[in-house]
């Protein structure tokens, strides 16, 4: 894999604005290639695969179920999953494939800026899946048919309701800066959510087949699996994650995403100031 050593700066640059506009602009490579519908003839070549290696940094009891809601429809297919955070996920990619060794299929990464590493170093695979082709926005699918939005969730405001009442609660992020908040901005529960007026951020988390998989059918199998309602429903019933596949249902009592403003980053801002950025918030919540 080419830069293994790549900087977290390096990381950073076009991640920030992946949904911004032309979500995923990375730089067209080809034409997407047509989408591709679940065929016995798929599912046949799978199954004398037999197995397929899921890297992901999704949470463990998510990533399990969806493994195991896959075997269920797809039997005699083992799924392996590998579950770390997206930064580990990177470089165990990044040192296996340095050493020639290719043993991931499909890779979820909460940082969505792996996958403009990837593509730029040529070893994704282009893949299409029939749900992605129809359902998906534009701004949620790579143009080259690379990646795709697997997961998505928001950064949102949220208020201790044992401490803070509804209408003293702030309702955006400018709100934060008033004096009374000093010193009490901190991780806790039982909160409220709070979709901050100015956009809540959107974080991606997309998912991916590499060239060298090693599993080549599986992977793309479990690739179209993934992107199903079904799954897609499934990492909103036990994750907790939002979805924007049409055909998906939210949590009860919860704001419908297509209901809420996002905010979109500045890709070149975050590469430039990305470093600065996590260091100050490293020091404010010492984390």
């Amino acid at each position: 894999m080419k830069n293994s050593g790549i900087s977290r700066r390096g990381l950073l640059k076009g991640s920030g604005a992946l949904l911004a506009g032309a979500a995923f602009s990375t730089r067209v490579m080809a034409a997407a290639p047509p989408p591709e519908p679940i065929t016995p003839t798929l599912i046949e070549a799978a199954k004398k695969e037999g197995k397929v290696s899921y890297y992901t940094s999704t949470d463990l009891p998510v990533a399990e179920k969806l493994a195991k809601a896959f075997e269920a429809k797809y039997s005699g297919i083992a799924v392996r999953v590998e579950r770390t955070g997206a930064e580990r996920v990177f470089q165990r990619i990044g040192q296996e494939y340095a050493s020639n060794i290719h043993a991931v299929d499909v890779v979820n990464s909460s940082d969505a800026a792996h996958f403009i590493v990837w593509k730029r170093d040529g070893i994704l695979a282009p893949y299409v899946p029939e749900d992605v082709a129809k359902f998906y926005p534009t701004e949620h699918k790579d143009v080259d048919g690379q990646f795709a939005s697997w997961r998505v969730w928001l950064s949102i405001i949220a208020y201790n309701t044992s401490l803070v009442k509804p209408d003293e609660a702030p309702k955006s992020f400018a709100d934060l800066l008033d004096p009374k908040w000093k010193g009490k901005i901190v991780k806790a529960h039982p909160v409220e959510p709070v979709y901050a007026s100015e956009g809540s951020p959107l974080i991606i988390g997309p998912n991916g087949i590499f060239k060298g998989s090693p599993n080549p059918n599986a992977a793309k199998l479990f690739q179209s699996f993934c992107f199903s309602r079904d799954a897609q429903q499934l990492i909103i019933d036990v994750g907790g994650l939002r979805s924007v596949h049409p055909q998906t249902q939210e949590k009860p009592g919860r704001t419908p995403f297509k209901d809420i403003k996002t905010m979109k980053d500045d890709a070149a801002a975050v590469e430039k100031e990305g470093d600065a950025i996590k260091a100050r918030y490293t020091k404010l919540f010492r984390v």
